[in-house]
């Protein structure tokens, strides 16, 4: 039986951002790029020579992938509540945070353009919340029926993510970019393995990390991830994309830190996307039991054994 965690979608008297509204980063080839999260299940859109990512059925726009001269994360988006703008401008003045003008893919886009201690570029702006209010809905078999319980291979479907769920990037400094998001954007540590990988949800309502940073020797944008119905879809996901020539990746497996079921896909540049299924949800009237754990604890309970460069950052 389906089991939903419901609260309100703002968290009383706290100041912060409440949704990843969109990540951009850039790619050498954007047919390549279309043809990858094509195959993925997004839907891809061409919008003044740049490449949109949508969700079957959803009007947001997740990502946007730009063409450059290598892949490279350019800037994340957050998304605000209509009153908190001159709360959000008065506290980055007050913490004498790095104001910097939009970069040039960005020229004439509203908000406020700000730089985290990594030299990353973030755009701040009012928007409706994205994240999720509650935990998303499951698909399971049914417990038992007078036939098969299982689709026949025949009638097997594509694959379409709901939503993006989160996206992981990466640190030269986990613990200085913990503090940026929680005093800067007001978010709030989930868990996390020293100063290795912190996993981060909104105050406001989220899925167990709306953001996760890994430490490297520079930013970059490690995965993004996305929220699938069930395990079945993470596994045909994983089969939808090698018979797109995506073979490489990691899983199908569970993480120890979120509890999601997940199948890792390795994109043209190294880096890659992520079906995620029953990730745990953080409710705005919930306080986390945020833990420390070792990295044997941090990363997954079963799966086949982690790629050797699987934490690799190749945007450096």
């Amino acid at each position: 039986m389906e089991s939903l965690i419901d609260g309100p979608s703002r968290r009383p008297g706290v100041l912060a951002v409440h949704s990843v509204h969109e990540f951009v980063f850039s790619v050498p080839d954007l047919e390549a790029a279309r043809t990858f999260y094509q195959a993925f299940g997004l839907e891809v859109r061409d919008e003044n020579g740049a490449l949109g990512l949508y969700t079957d059925g959803h009007a947001h726009r997740w990502g946007r992938v730009m063409p450059g001269a290598a892949k490279r994360l350019l800037w994340v988006t957050w998304g605000i509540f209509s009153g908190d703008l001159d709360a959000f401008t008065a506290r980055i003045r007050d913490l004498h945070v790095p104001q910097v003008p939009a970069p040039p893919q960005a020229a004439g886009e509203n908000g406020l353009w700000i730089q985290g201690p990594d030299g990353l570029a973030h755009q701040i702006v009012v928007a409706e919340k994205t994240s999720p209010n509650q935990k998303s809905s499951r698909t399971f078999p049914p417990e038992n029926i007078d036939r098969g319980r299982s689709p026949h291979r025949s009638q097997i479907w594509k694959v379409r993510p709901r939503r993006l769920s989160h996206i992981l990037l990466f640190s030269p400094d986990v613990d200085r970019g913990l503090a940026f998001y929680e005093t800067v954007l007001g978010l709030s540590l989930s868990d996390r393995s020293g100063s290795l990988i912190a996993f981060i949800h909104t105050p406001h309502g989220s899925d167990h990390h709306l953001i996760a940073i890994a430490k490297s020797s520079g930013y970059g944008l490690h995965h993004s991830s996305w929220d699938v119905a069930s395990l079945d879809d993470v596994g045909l996901g994983s089969q939808q994309m090698a018979q797109a020539g995506h073979a490489r990746g990691w899983g199908v497996g569970r993480h120890v830190l979120g509890s999601n079921y997940f199948r890792y896909v390795r994109d043209p540049w190294g880096s890659y996307a992520e079906y995620s299924f029953d990730i745990d949800y953080v409710a705005s009237n919930v306080d986390w039991p945020v833990g420390d754990y070792p990295p044997e604890d941090s990363l997954y309970v079963w799966g086949p054994d982690v790629p050797d460069d699987f934490i690799t950052n190749y945007e450096l």
